[in-house]
């Protein structure tokens, strides 16, 4: 019995989502995979890889030789419609003239919504959209969040024992997790666009936050300094970092940080904190940010419910009297907790990582 054909639109879309997990430093644009289908044989596949580089129906096409005529294109975005670093997919697909064309999801780009499809509406191509669109929103997430709201997909990583400390009474947290869940941090930094961390952490730790013990680049490093007190001999420093301040920081500090490698961000007295700076890394074409702070940081992300995701390692071990993560956090009821949902959960040698997305964060 032959399958469905939404069945068959589901199969090769996963080909495509597979493709799309290919690109490498795709931000600020979106990851794309696409496949080209013609007698029920896959002849063309592609995906973005890198920002400027050629988009993944480009790619394609260009792999099914040009010709794609009375073929089927599955793409896990919306063709753009718009001229930006390269030409629109949209116009390139009306000129190649397949028969049919699938999209995983509309664009949330503005500049797009919806224009690519109709143009190939316009052309006569038939068009199907929202195939797998949960799996293709989650594959973009932190490129509709920067388009829907202004700001990069947070994620809050903490490593805790299983009481749930991340230091001793006397501030030692080194190591609270073992070797593979630190390369699992590592690999998880590659991944995003910019960590983030508080001057508290700075000064305590004088961590690097950089990707040493797994492939890819180290991202843009981000501090929360109001006092910057951030000192210039501080090894994030080196090779550059943005540090985000208020106007009632000490300006005859900013010259030696500047010439350590430090951008300095001023916030307005006044202005959200911690929203403005979000607000000020989507202008710096930032997707996915990752938290590594202590505690005030931590639960100043959750209480202001600005996170989205928590990746939460677990070391089984206990710590006892000691630092928590959510230290900074208190609630009247439990009606006010804040709850995870979609929750993953994999072991990093002898610890355990929990991933999970907060209620709080916006549908995507």
């Amino acid at each position: 019995m032959p399958l469905p054909k939404s069945k068959i639109d589901e199969y090769y879309m996963n080909c495509a989502l597979e493709l799309a997990r290919n690109g490498r430093r795709c931000s600020p644009n979106p990851r794309v995979g696409c496949v080209i289908v013609r007698g029920g044989e896959i002849i063309g596949r592609g995906w973005h890889d890198i920002c400027g580089g050629p988009h993944a129906e480009v790619e394609a096409v260009r792999d099914a030789g040009g010709d794609i005529a009375e073929a089927e294109v599955y793409v896990t975005l919306e063709p753009c419609s718009h001229y930006g670093k390269t030409p629109p997919c949209a116009d390139m697909l009306v000129e190649h003239r397949p028969k049919r064309v699938v999209a995983g999801m509309t664009d949330p780009n503005p500049r797009v919504a919806g224009r690519g499809l109709e143009k190939l509406r316009a052309a006569g191509i038939e068009v199907k959209s929202g195939v797998l669109e949960k799996e293709c929103k989650w594959m973009n997430r932190g490129f509709i969040r920067r388009m829907s709201q202004a700001r990069p997909w947070v994620t809050v990583k903490c490593a805790a024992s299983l009481d749930g400390r991340v230091a001793l009474s006397n501030g030692e947290s080194r190591w609270v997790t073992g070797t593979e869940a630190r390369v699992c941090v590592h690999r998880m930094r590659a991944e995003n666009d910019a960590v983030l961390t508080g001057v508290g952490t700075v000064i305590a730790d004088d961590p690097l936050l950089t990707v040493r013990d797994a492939p890819g680049e180290t991202p843009l490093r981000v501090i929360l300094d109001r006092e910057l007190r951030t000192p210039p001999e501080s090894k994030i420093l080196a090779g550059g970092a943005v540090i985000f301040t208020t106007e009632a920081a000490p300006e005859e500090r900013i010259p030696a940080l500047s010439a350590a490698g430090a951008v300095v961000e001023s916030i307005p007295n006044g202005a959200p904190f911690l929203g403005e700076a979000l607000k000020r890394l989507c202008a710096m074409d930032v997707n996915y940010l990752m938290v590594e702070a202590g505690a005030g940081v931590t639960s100043a992300f959750i209480k202001e419910g600005l996170c989205d995701e928590l990746a939460l390692f677990l070391a089984p071990k206990l710590m006892g009297r000691g630092l928590s993560y959510t230290d900074g956090l208190e609630f009247s009821s439990m009606a006010e907790v804040p709850r995870l949902r979609d929750i993953k959960y994999t072991n990093c040698g002898e610890d355990l990582l929990i991933r999970g997305v907060f209620e709080c964060s916006p549908d995507l």
